[in-house]
C-alpha cells in the first residue's frame, strides 16, 4: 500500500472508532472534476458496494453534498436518511446511522470521510460525535495537504482499498491461546525478530526468515497488511505506550488475534525511534469452537465484516457440500458459488449496514434448497443453514409471465417495465387529495408490478387506518383498521422501522408472523412505509397472485416511489387541514342569515371549488344602514386560509364604512385602500348596490366584477351595463363611478362571482348567456328555489377549479316573503 492509501486507511479506522462505527470509507477526488471515487472501504466488502465506488458532485447524495457545500452531514436513522435523502434509502433501505464529514485543507477540497454505524432512533448525532468527525475530517485534509506540497498527487483512479477495522476490546473476551508467537520490530533500523512459535503459526521456515516486516507481511491477506503499517505510524508520533489489538487473516488459515504494543525507543546510536512489540495468539478456535459447534443439530458458519467465513461446523459443511477447510478464510459467495448471485446481495447488505436479523431461501441446484438466517453484530455475522422445501419460485426473480419487473431481458424491456413507475411520479404531483393520490397509485403502480391488490393505511394520533382498498377479500383488512404502532403486523413494523420489508412466498409472511390472519393468496408481499419530510405518514401494502422475488432494482424502485406516495399523502393532509381551517374562517365569516326586510327578500348560496385547496376568497352580504339596504358581493383572488382572512378583513371593511353612511364610490375607494395596506400583491374584485326598498331606486358601484343581471317582473332578463373601476388592490387613486337603475316589484336583482359563469375551453360571454337565458325561463319558484336552480349545475360538476358566492335580491309590493317568480311574459 504506498503513502497516500495508508494515510486514507488510517484516518478512516481512526474517525469510524472514534464515533463507535462498524464501517465506512474514505471518497477522493479524481481527475474527473465531477467524479468522486471511494477510495478505501472499511468494514465492508468491497464487491458487495460496487455500486457506490463512484459518486457524481451533482447527484442527491450526503457524500456529494458533504463535498459540494464543504459541511459535515449527520443521519442518525433511517427516517432522517430517508427524510433528507431518499435515493440513499432507496439504494440501502436499512436502518443505519451514517456520518459525513469534508476533507479540506484552506480551500482545497479532497472529498468525504465517511463513518457508518448503528442507528439511533429519536436520538440526533451527540455533540461529541459531530466534533469527532469533523476534526477527523480537518486532520485528514492536513496529512494530504502535506502529501500534495511534497508533489504526491492526491486524486484516486483505482479500485478501493478494502480495509478490515480493529476489533473492539471487550475484556473476557479472549479465549485462552493454544499457541503465542512474539515478535519485535524496530522502526529506526527495519529490522523484525520473530520466535519460532510465531513462525510456526504462520507457516514460514524459521531459519529462512528474512529478519523484515515485508516477509511478515507477506503470509497474511492484503487488507490486514496495513494494520500492521498503521499501527507503525500511530506509534511513532506518540510519545507514550501504544497498545492495540487487531486480526490478521492468514492466507491459507483461519484468523488470528495480534495484541501490539508500541513504545519510544533509543536507538544504539542515541537517536529517537520506536518498537512495536506483538504476539500473535492462535486461539485454537478450529479445535474448541469445532468440537462445540458440531454437537448443535443445526448448520452454523461464521463471517467477518468482509463476508470472509470464520468458522463452519459439521451440519453446515454437510449442507454446502464442501470441505470446512476449503471454506474457513474464504468470501462467503467466492467459497460458495450457488450463493452468488445479485438477488442476495440486498441481504449481506441488510445484515452488514441493519444490525439486524435476515432470512431468506437459496438452492444449489433445482431440488436442494435451504433456508439462511444471518445474525449480524458489530465484528461479525454468525449464520445458520438448515434444510428447507423446494419453493415454487426462484427467489430473486419472477416465476410468470406478466409478474413485474423482477428480471429483465434486455434494456429495452427495463426502460419499458420502468415506464409505468415514472408515469406514477409525474401524476402523483397533480394529486391533490388522499382520494386522488390512492386512485392514482391504483391505476399505474398495480399493472407496473403486476400487483392485483392494494391497500393504504394512513397514521393518525398513533393509530393507522385504512384509508384504500382494492383487490382484498371482502372484509378481510377490517381487523387491522385502526391498529396501534404497538402492534407486529408488517404494515406496522414497516412503518416504525422505516424499512420496506417484502415476501416473496406467503408462506415465508406467516413464518416471519406466527399467528398473524392470512388470506387464502398464495401471493407475495411487499409492505412499503410511507414517510415524508421526515414523518411517518402511513404504509402501502402491494399483493400479488403468484410467488415472487424482488430484485434490487425492483426494490429500489418501489422504494422511492414510496416515498413519493407519502409526499403526496402528506400534502393531501396539509390541503384537507387547510380547507377546514379555510371553510371555518369562511363560514364564520359569511351571513349565517339574511335580514328580513319589507318589501325585499334575499336568497345567498356559497359553493366551493373541486380542485385543489376548495374554500376560495368569495363572499356575499346584506347590510341594513340608515340610508337603505347595502348588497354586497366580492372576490379575492387565489384560495386558502389566506384568501379567506383577506375576504373576512373586507368584508369588515365594506360593513364598516356602510354603517358609517359612506356613499357607494366612497365604500368601493376606502376598501380599496384598505386592502393594498393589508397585502400589495392581492388582488380582489367587488359589486356593491345600495337599494331603497320602498322605491326600488338603486345605486351600484363596480371594481373589476362581472356585470349583474337584472330579471323584469315579466321575465325578460339582461345584462347590466354598469360603468366600474380596476380591480381592488391596484391603484390606490382608482376613482370608481356610481350607476343609477331601478327595481320595480316583482324583479330579481342577480349578483354572482366569476366561478358561476367560467368553463374551461368556453367564452366568459357564453357562460354570462347560460346564466341569463336560465334565470329568465324560471316561474313559479321562490327566490330560494331559484337560487338553488341556477348553481345545481355548478354543483354537479366534477372539475370546477373555483368557487361560486350568489346573491339574488327580489323587490315585492309587501313584507311577505316565499313569493313565487311570475311565469315569462306575464306581469
Amino acid at each position: 500500500m504506498d503513502e497516500l492509501g495508508l494515510v486514507l486507511a488510517e484516518a478512516a479506522v481512526k474517525a469510524i472508532g472514534a464515533v463507535g462505527g462498524y464501517a465506512g470509507g474514505v471518497y477522493l477526488r479524481s481527475k474527473a472534476s465531477n467524479l468522486l471515487r471511494l477510495a478505501v472501504l472499511v468494514g465492508l466488502p468491497g464487491e458487495l458496494m460496487r455500486p457506490w465506488w463512484r459518486m457524481h458532485v451533482n447527484r442527491p447524495f450526503p457524500v456529494a453534498e458533504c463535498h459540494r457545500r464543504s459541511q459535515p452531514i449527520h443521519l442518525a436513522d433511517g427516517e432522517e436518511a430517508m427524510q433528507r435523502f431518499p435515493q440513499l434509502m432507496a439504494g440501502l433501505p436499512f436502518p443505519f446511522g451514517s456520518l459525513y464529514a469534508p476533507v479540506t485543507c484552506d480551500d482545497d477540497r479532497f472529498g468525504v470521510l465517511v463513518a457508518l454505524r448503528p442507528a439511533t432512533p429519536g436520538q440526533p448525532v451527540g455533540e461529541a460525535d459531530r466534533r469527532r468527525i469533523t476534526d477527523a475530517g480537518l486532520r485528514l485534509g492536513a496529512d494530504l495537504g502535506e502529501l500534495q506540497d511534497t508533489g504526491t498527487p492526491v486524486l484516486w483512479e483505482w479500485e478501493p482499498v478494502v480495509v478490515h477495522a480493529p476489533d473492539a476490546q471487550t475484556p473476557g473476551s479472549a479465549v485462552r491461546p493454544v499457541r503465542i508467537g512474539r515478535f519485535d520490530w524496530d522502526l529506526g533500523s527495519g529490522s523484525l525478530t520473530a520466535d519460532e512459535e510465531l513462525c510456526a503459526i504462520l507457516g514460514i521456515d524459521s531459519p529462512g526468515f528474512t529478519g523484515t516486516i515485508d516477509a511478515l507481511a507477506e503470509s497474511v491477506v492484503p487488507e490486514d497488511a496495513y494494520q500492521l503499517w498503521a499501527m507503525a505510524r500511530e506509534a511513532a508520533r506518540h510519545e507514550r505506550p501504544v497498545v492495540r489489538r487487531i486480526r490478521l487473516h492468514h492466507l491459507e488459515g483461519p484468523p488470528f488475534l495480534v495484541e501490539l504494543a508500541g513504545r519510544p525507543a533509543h536507538h544504539p546510536s542515541g537517536t529517537a525511534t520506536c518498537r512495536i512489540t506483538g504476539s500473535l495468539i492462535d486461539l485454537g478456535a478450529g479445535m474448541i469452537a469445532g468440537e462445540a459447534g458440531d454437537r448443535l443439530p443445526d448448520g452454523v458458519f461464521a463471517l467477518d465484516r468482509a463476508c470472509r467465513i470464520t468458522y463452519v461446523n459439521r451440519i453446515a459443511e454437510k449442507l454446502i457440500g464442501t470441505n470446512r477447510h476449503d471454506l474457513v478464510g474464504r468470501v462467503l459467495w467466492e467459497a460458495v458459488p450457488w450463493l452468488d448471485s445479485p438477488a442476495y446481495a440486498d441481504y449481506y447488505r441488510a445484515a452488514l449496514l441493519s444490525h439486524s436479523a435476515v432470512e431468506f431461501q437459496a438452492g444449489r441446484g433445482q431440488d436442494d434448497w435451504f433456508t439462511l438466517t444471518l445474525f449480524p453484530g458489530h465484528q461479525g455475522v454468525t449464520g445458520t443453514v438448515v434444510a428447507a422445501e423446494r419453493p415454487d419460485y426462484t427467489p430473486g426473480s419472477v416465476s410468470h409471465p406478466g409478474a413485474g419487473i423482477g428480471t429483465f431481458a434486455s434494456p429495452a424491456d427495463r426502460a419499458s417495465a420502468l415506464y409505468r413507475p415514472v408515469a406514477l411520479a409525474i401524476a402523483l404531483t397533480e394529486a391533490v387529495t388522499a382520494r386522488q393520490v390512492s386512485a392514482v397509485v391504483t391505476e399505474e403502480l398495480l399493472p407496473a408490478f403486476g400487483g392485483r391488490q392494494l391497500a393504504i393505511y394512513v397514521l393518525h394520533e398513533r393509530h393507522l387506518y385504512l384509508a384504500w382498498e382494492t383487490g382484498f377479500p371482502a372484509g378481510f383488512l377490517e381487523p387491522f383498521d385502526g391498529v396501534g404502532l404497538d402492534a407486529r403486523i408488517p404494515g406496522v413494523e414497516t412503518l416504525t422501522t422505516g424499512r420496506p420489508i417484502f415476501f416473496e412466498s406467503m408462506d415465508t409472511l406467516a413464518a416471519a408472523y406466527p399467528g398473524l390472519a392470512i388470506d387464502a393468496s398464495v401471493g407475495a408481499r411487499a409492505f412499503l412505509p410511507l414517510i415524508a419530510s421526515g414523518r411517518p405518514v402511513g404504509s402501502c401494502i402491494l399483493g400479488f397472485d403468484h410467488p415472487r422475488g424482488f430484485a434490487p432494482e425492483e426494490r429500489t424502485v418501489l422504494t422511492a416511489l414510496a416515498g413519493l406516495i407519502a409526499q403526496a399523502l402528506e400534502r393531501a393532509q396539509r390541503y384537507d387541514s387547510e380547507s377546514a381551517l379555510a371553510r371555518g374562517l369562511q363560514d364564520a365569516l359569511l351571513p349565517h342569515r339574511l335580514p328580513v326586510i319589507r318589501n325585499v327578500e334575499t336568497a345567498g348560496r356559497y359553493l366551493p371549488g373541486t380542485q385543489g385547496m376548495d374554500v376560495g376568497g368569495d363572499w356575499y352580504d346584506v347590510i341594513e344602514t340608515d340610508r337603505g339596504l347595502a348588497l354586497v358581493i366580492g372576490d379575492v383572488q387565489g384560495h386558502g386560509v389566506s384568501a379567506a382572512a383577506i375576504m373576512g378583513q373586507l368584508r369588515s371593511a365594506v360593513r364598516a364604512f356602510a354603517l358609517a353612511g359612506r356613499e357607494p364610490d366612497e365604500v368601493m375607494s376606502g376598501t380599496n385602500r384598505l386592502l393594498i395596506d393589508l397585502d400589495p400583491a392581492q388582488f380582489a374584485t367587488c359589486c356593491y348596490v345600495r337599494l331603497d326598498p320602498a322605491t326600488g331606486a338603486a345605486q351600484a358601484v363596480r371594481a373589476g366584477h362581472p356585470q349583474p343581471l337584472l330579471r323584469r317582473p315579466g321575465g325578460r332578463t339582461e345584462v347590466l351595463d354598469l360603468p366600474g373601476g380596476i380591480v381592488l388592490g391596484v391603484d390606490p387613486e382608482e376613482a370608481y363611478p356610481v350607476s343609477e337603475l331601478t327595481l320595480e316589484p316583482g324583479a330579481v336583482l342577480a349578483l354572482y362571482t366569476d366561478g358561476l359563469i367560467e368553463e374551461a375551453g368556453t367564452d366568459i360571454d357564453a357562460g354570462i348567456e347560460r346564466l341569463r337565458s336560465t334565470l329568465s325561463r324560471v316561474s313559479g319558484i321562490t327566490i330560494a328555489d331559484t337560487a338553488d336552480r341556477l348553481i345545481r349545475e355548478a354543483r354537479h360538476a366534477t372539475d370546477r377549479p373555483d368557487d361560486i358566492a350568489l346573491l339574488l335580491t327580489a323587490r315585492w309590493t309587501g313584507r311577505e316573503a316565499g313569493r313565487t317568480l311570475a311565469d315569462p311574459g306575464g306581469s
